[in-house]
């Protein structure tokens, strides 16, 4: 089974890290560590999946592949 792919980086502008699934349109979370991120980022996974469902809106595959996953095929 696939996953989304989360996107983790480190704002120099917000110096914190941010964590984000580009599948899931403004799925992010801000946290001042990477591990913290990634957690916060899982819940709100968890809440944009729940909304959508009880709004009847379609819920998109996990498609989203870095460069150099597609290259390695």
């Amino acid at each position: 089974m696939m996953d989304y792919h989360i996107n983790v980086f480190y704002s120099e502008e917000d110096r914190s890290y941010v964590a984000g699934i580009p599948d899931l349109k403004f799925c992010s979370a801000l946290r001042a560590r990477p591990e913290e991120a990634v957690r916060e980022v899982l819940r709100a996974k968890a809440a944009w999946l729940k909304v959508a469902k009880q709004r009847g809106r379609r819920i998109p595959e996990p498609r989203y592949r870095p460069a150099i996953y597609q290259l390695a095929r």
